[in-house]
């Protein structure tokens, strides 16, 4: 890229915060505005997102990540589930700063990303480089938060059986999904009560199409069965 267009693309960044995080504070925007450099910076050399414009980074990763704020409990310790360039969990972070962040991904080149991330925007994360499935199993984390998210690309079945074996009893996994939640839910259903959670659908209507999160609030300790290796029944 240019110098010219990068100066271009940072100036009309500027201009689809404001149209889009109206309400976040002058250094939640400053600092989102060096997330979207560093993205753009770090995706030319790793594959980190196919949404790379100002607009489309500024509504549907960073406004799209911040819908979850206020479903989350306060001073929850939080732990972002396949978090890929951090999204839902360093928006998240930037307008919630009482919440303990944790970053969970099975690549490593993503997470050395995420590192100067965090450094750059001065805030607090634990990186975990680990798959979902065996981090769920690990006594270090199962059951030791108080909330989960995922923006991942998979069913809800499957996210699931990724967050709520690291979720506490009380605890919530929110899980970001699009039109379709809730037929997801439906085909879902079964095992999220299997793993002792009952959900719901927050849905929001946003300048850039139909957004809902699957809530599932666990009532009771996840079997230990789960999460199930992959292709296990």
């Amino acid at each position: 890229m240019s110098t010219r267009t990068a100066e271009v693309n940072i100036a009309l960044m500027q201009e689809m915060l404001e149209k889009y995080l109206p309400e976040a504070s002058a250094d939640v925007k400053t600092k989102l505005l060096r997330y979207y450099e560093l993205l753009i910076e770090w995706n030319s050399r790793i594959n980190l997102t196919a949404i790379t414009d100002p607009e489309g980074v500024a509504a549907r990763h960073f406004a799209d990540s911040i819908l979850g704020a206020g479903l989350i409990p306060e001073n929850a310790r939080l732990i972002d589930v396949g978090t890929g360039a951090g999204f839902p969990g360093i928006p998240l972070k930037l307008v919630r700063p009482d919440i303990g962040l944790t970053l969970l991904d099975s690549l490593n080149k993503r997470l050395i990303f995420l590192q100067e991330v965090i450094k750059e925007l001065g805030i607090e994360a634990e990186l975990v480089h680990m798959r979902a499935e065996d981090a769920g199993k690990d006594p270090v984390y199962r059951e030791r938060f108080d909330a989960a998210a995922s923006r991942a690309v998979a069913g809800t079945d499957r996210i699931a059986e990724w967050t709520l074996p690291l979720v506490k009893v009380n605890g919530i996994s929110l899980m970001y999904k699009g039109p379709g939640a809730e037929e997801e839910l439906k085909t879902a259903s079964g095992i999220i009560k299997d793993l002792r959670a009952a959900a719901k659908i927050e849905s929001f209507s946003t300048p850039w199409g139909e957004r809902n999160i699957i809530i599932a609030a666990k009532y009771a300790e996840t079997p230990k069965k789960y999460p199930r290796r992959p292709g296990k029944k």
